[in-house]
């Protein structure tokens, strides 16, 4: 609830309605909509929600949806030879499309072997590939490779749709090409005037029922990335044709990023309100205005028109809703067992993004570190860093399980906090919470060894975390504040302790030269022959107005060479780099030894071989990562640290020997594998002790030792002093079975 300090309770009588436009992801709802209609449930508002881009796809991804669009094919003068193929096998694409779908939504299982035998599903130029995929069909499994046959097929018929009846479709994205870098608003008026094509209709045949069934006076749409503002602003166009008298609200992402500017009016032909950053206390404010408790003086971070002049407000006396009392995300209403789960790439870090129904949640609000150059580090999203603590996010994770019925999760920071991590990781193996869950991360050394084996303890199965440019002079001049030999060791950390690792690169960075660029790619080669990380991605570095680099171009050697401010979007800046370096003909090259490392493929090669252009010989030394590894700082027994066992109850027993003395021996389940130490008798009782206390399962809260305190409760008869004992070979025998310092 929101404390009254800030805001008393809404219960606005207003109908809202919160809507996710196509396209994001298939196998998973967009967050924003859960979060923000579990927010304002709690203040008592009457709120529905829907996902658009799934519905959509369903709509067409079904025998119904395949006739129209084979129909709208048909319609074509002078189809390509693979459209005309594709036409002859409508008959087997209308048969196969809904049995496919429901095994891709974790149904009809049984047809993952017919789907195996290569008879059942059509096959389109997707699967001409396909033999180079064989080696890891071994260990696939039958399920899985019927899933990657079933997303391949799915494959097929979007290229068809691209090819025909709508060229900017795709399943993750929709008419991006329209919304990047528009600081004019024209070619989207443009696109909007013209008559609606299928996917258009399909959508908003998808619309209606909701706005038949709920009857909104608000609806707000969210739009995450530039390939949903076009089927955001057609389902406001829709809204305006059933009922001009609902308001529409923009919000999410791209106009927090892209609209800050905003002065276009012919925006708010279509939509009412344009707000930005955290949606909370704006959507609540705007309730009060419909209900006439507040001016638009009042409002809270809000574009709208009046007098046909786009004005911006920002006058409400109340704050930020803290993130602590931002409430528990809810799923209700978005039907969960409905999505798609695709195996696109064989990668299994890669298909974390697409495969699986995972439950977002947020660690912490912003970014503690708020220092990267090519960061928007002024904006809320990112300067605003408020952590939860581990409780509360426990309850969230507890409530979504109990709601979804859904074990998996996905924290969605900006970069989740080690520290705030391992409270969580702590928190959840009190409870024997037996979850699976991944998220961002900086590739900082607080991330140790440790650390990671209790993460990977408490269900973490992979991280995500930005080593951007494999160059420490291009590090340095980001700000990242990391190394590559400690990115290394990090990744390193997190493979050992059985987690995935996924590398964001980027290049063409200021000042960057193309020798910077392949030797970069060396050492992303070294790091992937060496194990430590298993996925990657490249992308192109662009300055944007909200990055210290857009703010201040001098500062890092390049100017700002336009595009001039527009009343529309403006974030993407055109920089010119003084070195002359002109990044684009590498990114074909940069993507083509990713792909190949990731499946293990050239890892020995010549990388210049990955380039169609003559590129610079790397002069960096071949076994760089293998020496960074191997001058891993030595860890210290820090003694302010926690002691946590994650190996199950220790027993004592005696152990007889001819030697006169009886020792104990200390018996203990561990993480991994199981152990046992000999210890003389008074220790071996404080060893059973200290582990017994360790163990984070049912602490109810209770403090965890410090190794401080453990040592103090170590026994002063003891034959060997505290200091000692923890470099003792027992001390290190259970160090390796799970006896961690966090």
């Amino acid at each position: 609830m929101i404390s009254s300090r800030n805001h008393a309770p809404s219960r606005s009588k207003r109908r809202v309605l919160l809507l996710t436009p196509p396209f994001t992801q298939l196998n998973t709802p967009y967050p924003a909509t859960a979060y923000l209609t579990g927010f304002l449930r709690a203040q008592g508002c009457c709120v529905f929600q829907a996902d658009l881009g799934i519905e959509t796809i369903l709509a067409l991804f079904s025998r119904p949806g395949l006739g129209r669009l084979f129909q709208a094919v048909r319609s074509i003068e002078d189809p390509h030879p693979a459209v005309v193929r594709t036409l002859l096998l409508e008959e087997r694409y209308l048969d196969t499309i809904d049995p496919v779908v429901r095994f891709l939504q974790g149904e009809n299982l049984s047809l993952a072997t017919q789907i195996c035998r290569r008879r059942f599903l059509p096959e389109g130029p997707r699967f001409a590939a396909l033999e180079e995929d064989q080696w890891a069909f071994g260990s696939l499994g039958t399920a899985d490779r019927a899933k990657h046959l079933a997303s391949l097929y799915l494959d097929d018929l979007t290229d068809l749709i691209r090819e025909t009846v709508a060229p900017h479709f795709g399943l993750s994205r929709y008419a991006e090409r329209l919304a990047t870098s528009a600081t004019s608003y024209d070619a989207i008026h443009e696109a909007l005037k013209e008559t609606p094509g299928l996917i258009d209709r399909m959508m908003e045949e998808a619309l209606r029922p909701h706005l038949e069934a709920h009857r909104p006076d608000l609806v707000g749409i969210t739009v995450p990335f530039p390939g949903n503002l076009y089927g955001a602003l057609r389902a406001a166009l829709s809204i305006r044709q059933w009922d001009p008298r609902v308001k529409v609200a923009l919000g999410g992402g791209y106009a927090n990023t892209e609209l800050r500017d905003l002065s276009e009016p012919r925006l708010f032909d279509i939509v009412d309100y344009v707000t930005l950053d955290a949606g909370e206390r704006p959507l609540l404010c705007l309730l009060e205005q419909l209900d006439r408790r507040r001016s638009p003086e009042q409002l809270c971070r809000t574009f709208l028109r009046k007098e046909g002049e786009v004005r911006f407000f920002n006058g409400a006396p109340e704050g930020d809703i803290p993130f602590e009392e931002i409430g528990t995300p809810t799923y209700d209403g978005l039907p969960l067992r409905r999505y798609i789960s695709l195996v696109e790439m064989l990668n299994p870090m890669h298909r974390l993004w697409s495969d699986g129904r995972w439950n977002k949640l947020t660690v912490a609000h912003g970014c503690y570190w708020r220092k990267c150059s090519f960061c928007d580090i002024g904006l809320d999203y990112i300067r605003r860093y408020e952590p939860a603590p581990a409780t509360l996010l426990a309850d969230r994770i507890d409530a979504l399980v109990e709601e979804t019925g859904e074990s998996g999760f996905h924290f969605v920071d900006e970069a989740a906090p080690p520290s705030r991590l391992a409270d969580l990781a702590l928190e959840l193996l009190d409870r024997g919470r037996s979850i699976s869950w991944w998220g961002n991360i900086r590739f900082e050394e607080a991330f140790t060894p440790d650390l990671c084996r209790l993460l990977a303890a408490s269900g973490c199965i992979a991280v995500t975390g930005g080593m951007e440019v494999a160059s420490d002079r291009l590090l340095a001049l980001m700000e990242k504040g990391i190394t590559v030999a400690q990115v290394a060791r990090v990744a390193h950390a997190f493979t050992r302790a059985g987690i995935l690792v996924h590398a964001y690169l980027m290049y063409g960075f200021p000042t960057e030269t193309a020798k910077e660029t392949i030797e970069s790619l060396e050492r992303v080669r070294q790091l992937f022959a060496a194990g430590v990380i298993q996925s990657a991605f490249w992308h192109r570095f662009t300055a944007t107005r909200h990055s210290p680099v857009g703010l201040h171009p001098d500062t890092y050697g390049v100017t700002i060479a336009g595009p001039a401010a527009g009343p529309f979007a403006n974030n993407d800046l055109i920089h010119l780099d003084p070195t002359g370096y002109d990044p684009a003909p590498f990114g074909p090259g940069l993507a083509k030894a990713i792909y190949n490392y990731m499946h293990g493929v050239g890892l020995e090669s010549d990388l210049r071989s990955w380039f169609d252009l003559p590129v610079p010989k790397p002069k960096v030394p071949p076994d760089l990562i293998a020496q960074a590894l191997g001058a891993a700082p030595a860890f210290r027994e820090d003694l302010e640290r926690r002691v946590v066992w994650l190996g199950g109850a220790p027993l004592v027993r005696p152990l007889r020997t001819k030697k006169g003395a009886d020792p104990l021996c200390v018996v203990f389940p561990g993480w991994e594998e199981d152990g046992e130490i000999r210890l003389e008798a008074s220790v071996a009782e404080w060893c059973r002790d200290l582990l017994e206390r360790s163990r984070p399962r049912g602490r109810k809260g209770a403090p965890l030792l410090r190794l401080a305190e453990a040592g103090e409760r170590y026994p002063a008869s003891a034959s060997r002093p505290f200091p000692h004992f923890l470099h003792s070979r027992p001390w290190q025998t259970l160090r390796s079975a799970g006896l961690l310092l966090v």
